[in-house]
């Protein structure tokens, strides 16, 4: 069953909220589709549902907001995201018969498979690692560059939904993997703006820009010449290899 291109944010009451987005795919997999996503936001930046255990979030959220970046929550775990031009998500979302988490390791391990085949095409090589400092680290964040010299280039996540039904043939989880690519974005405005918000919130969480790198900086220490339609160019090979691409085994 090969992954269906669609925008939810065609047919959102606000096209830039995310959790919208994710709502609808989760819908369509729940009804046994398999469903892809490829998009861009304004600036913005996201955060999981556990930010809300921050007493300053509201205020947070309304000072930036004013600013001209709003914040959105969504539904899988992990840490802070910044959103903005320069930056490509990737969402999948499909059924899966299995108990809940059994294959988790199975959803980012397809899903960095996919990110990592379309940077290689373009001529970034990546693999899986921790990269710690940059933001919403974990295991399976896609990073270029050898050891403890890495910087993530994309990070990952995923959410599992129980599906209600009677029907022992029907899919028991709907499942919703995302990914956040850095193509052109300015690494120094993006971390700048994630450890603004962390500090309002008094977090005690700060990142660095040295930690992640983009797919248009590793271009360059590769001594590549960068194509003017460089978003483009790694939007058209991603939605390429989507298409081509199935769901994990499960």
């Amino acid at each position: 069953m090969p992954f269906e291109l669609i925008d939810p944010a065609a047919h959102s009451a606000d096209p830039h909220d995310p959790l919208q987005a994710e709502e609808a795919l989760l819908a369509r997999a729940a009804a046994g589709d398999a469903v892809a996503h490829v998009w861009e936001a304004p600036a913005s930046l996201v955060v999981p549902r556990s930010y809300q255990r921050y007493a300053a979030l509201a205020d947070a959220r309304d000072a930036f907001a004013a600013r001209g970046c709003p914040v959105w929550l969504r539904l899988s775990g992990g840490g802070l995201v910044p959103q903005g031009p320069g930056i490509l998500n990737l969402s999948l979302a499909y059924p899966v018969r299995a108990a809940m988490g059994a294959l988790s390791e199975s959803v980012y391990v397809h899903l960095c498979g996919i990110l990592a085949d379309a940077l290689n095409a373009l001529g970034v090589r990546t693999h899986w690692q921790a990269v710690e400092g940059s933001f919403c680290d974990g295991r399976f964040n896609l990073a270029w560059g050898p050891g403890d010299d890495a910087r993530k280039i994309a990070g990952t996540a995923q959410y599992w939904r129980r599906v209600p039904h009677g029907d022992p043939n029907a899919p028991l989880y709907a499942v919703l993997a995302h990914a956040v690519l850095l193509v052109d974005a300015d690494p120094i405005e993006i971390n700048e703006r994630a450890n603004a918000f962390e500090a309002m919130l008094e977090s005690g969480r700060r990142y660095e820009e040295l930690r992640v790198v983009t797919v248009a900086q590793a271009l360059a220490y590769e001594c590549f010449s960068m194509p003017a339609d460089l978003r483009e160019r790694v939007r058209a090979t991603l939605i390429d290899r989507v298409k081509k691409a199935s769901p994990p085994e499960r």
